[in-house]
């Protein structure tokens, strides 16, 4: 898949030089074999590169040395071809800090039982050594995920896949810079929070850039890339023909939204940012909020957070980069208003503008409609859409002072209807298990008001991303029931108290 060409998966077996030269060269070829079988079975989006097997302390230690300093790596596969003697690991493991995957598995599929001998067994005790191996890392307290099965199985190979998408997301947020255009909404809690402690616990870096600074690059950008810029809009989107009739409102407001649209991209790539927020409140020469701008951004990748919210600016950036090349799509998304009607009681997911066509049912509309809110009380130009009706899931991270929490929601889209007095994107969805408990259970967590939805992630991606991280993850879906989510999160407060007391 392009979107990981230039990432890698390394893979080291573990052995020892006990049972002699020849059972090398065995655990050698067998593990060549594996690897390239995984790499042709098309089921995983990151190359998996064997880099040897591994007999010794020095050994362990270079090669997680050299993981760690290779760019192209983004984690590491270890499984135990034999018993290998897991004090040997140690000194590597502490090198390591890139993620880490321990497969359980086994060459052979099925016990020869005719022919086993005992150098059979001697040759393959990943029964034997994956149990030694895995100790050491739970008594090192090792961050990890555990994949047990065999390694042709498709099933084996899936929880694989999930993993090299998250790790690559890993790796791309630990060089991410998020832009602040101008500050945070004033006296909003949720959106805020510790961002040294953020680059400290999850990589990515914000700074604030002022909207004049911005207004700069504005400047610089000439009538002729916006004219194409507009043309591009009209052949890309539905819309009124009337829309293309350069003498209207309507026409100047769409060719304000291309030029902030250019403005934006400009900055964004002079610095190398990955994703950004706007503030309604702050637009400097802009005509209008910077919506239509923010949508097609966030479709090609960018992340965004609206009013300031740098978290979901970076959290909306990892979503997409874990999914690319999946088929459902994500974006950014807030909670907009509630829709009782019984067992399909649901939530409104919209935001002014700022939903990334990505999750839209249908070719999305191209439209100018007054928007009264923030400094520019105006009509503005947004692509118009409601989302694709099916299972998808939402998230976000919460700082609650002493710890990050990730907190995570299942959700079922359902056909939603147009909103002619309020013509946004939009998708409308019931909270699993149901609207009164999924809607609960996020409010008691500390959930944001705004999230990053996928329908493409599961629970696994998260559960994934939380232990790379080292954060909580909460998880509300169909078998949550609000008795069970409180005692967690009271178990869990007990957890970080005693583990900063003891720190």
């Amino acid at each position: 898949m392009k979107a990981f060409e230039n990432m890698e998966v390394w893979f080291v077996t573990g052995a020892q030089l006990l049972y002699g030269g020849d059972a090398v060269v065995k655990v050698d070829a067998h593990s060549t074999e594996m690897v390239d079988g995984m790499n042709k079975s098309g089921l995983l989006p990151v190359k998996v590169v064997y880099k040897g097997t591994a007999n010794s302390s020095k050994e362990v230690s270079d090669v997680m040395k050299a993981a760690e300093n290779d760019r192209r790596c983004i984690g590491v596969i270890t499984w135990m071809h034999t018993f290998s003697p897991a004090k040997m690991w140690i000194h590597g493991m502490q090198e390591l800090r890139k993620p880490l995957l321990h497969l359980h598995t086994q060459f052979n599929k099925e016990i020869p039982w005719e022919t086993m001998d005992m150098d059979f067994m001697n040759l393959n005790q990943s029964a034997h050594g994956d149990r030694e191996f895995g100790h050491l890392l739970t008594r090192m307290r090792k961050n990890r995920k555990m994949v047990v099965g065999h390694w042709q199985d498709p099933k084996t190979l899936g929880h694989i896949a999930v993993w090299e998408r998250v790790a690559a997301a890993w790796a791309d947020a630990q060089d991410m810079l998020i832009l602040r255009f101008g500050d945070q909404m004033n006296n909003v809690a949720v959106t805020d929070g510790d961002k040294v402690e953020a680059e400290v616990r999850l990589g990515y870096h914000v700074d604030y850039t002022p909207v004049s600074e911005l207004m700069e690059y504005f400047k610089r950008i000439g009538d002729e890339e916006v004219d194409r810029l507009v043309q591009t809009y009209f052949a890309e989107y539905d819309h009124d023909a009337a829309l293309e009739d350069r003498t209207t409102e309507a026409y100047q407001k769409i060719w304000n939204a291309a030029k902030a649209e250019l403005t934006l991209r400009a900055c964004l790539t002079d610095k190398g940012a990955k994703g950004f927020t706007t503030n309604f409140d702050d637009l400097g020469e802009f005509d209008q909020i910077p919506g239509l701008a923010s949508q097609r951004l966030m479709a090609e990748g960018y992340g965004f957070g609206a009013e300031g919210d740098w978290k979901s600016a970076a959290l909306s950036r990892t979503v997409w980069f874990m999914g690319q090349g999946l088929p459902g799509g994500c974006s950014f998304l807030e909670d907009y208003t509630l829709h009782f009607n019984g067992e399909q009681s649901a939530i409104l997911q919209a935001h002014m503008l700022e939903v990334s066509p990505l999750i839209a049912e249908k070719r999305p509309r191209l439209e100018v409609h007054f928007l009264g809110i923030g400094i520019r009380k105006t009509p503005t130009a947004r692509l118009v859409f409601t989302s694709k009706p099916a299972a998808g899931i939402t998230a976000t991270i919460v700082d609650l002072g002493n710890r990050f929490r990730l907190i995570v929601n299942a959700v079922d889209c359902i056909p939603s209807k147009p909103l002619p007095k309020l013509p946004v994107a939009s998708a409308l969805w019931i909270p699993q298990p149901n609207f009164e408990v999924g809607a609960g259970a996020w409010i008691l967590a500390g959930g944001t008001h705004h999230s990053c939805f996928s329908y493409d992630l599961t629970e696994e991606y998260w559960e994934d991303y939380a232990e790379i991280a080292g954060i909580e993850a909460l998880f509300i879906d169909k078998d949550t029931t609000l008795r069970e989510f409180k005692r967690e999160m009271r178990v869990n407060e007990v957890y970080y108290l005693l583990n900063k007391a003891l720190c």
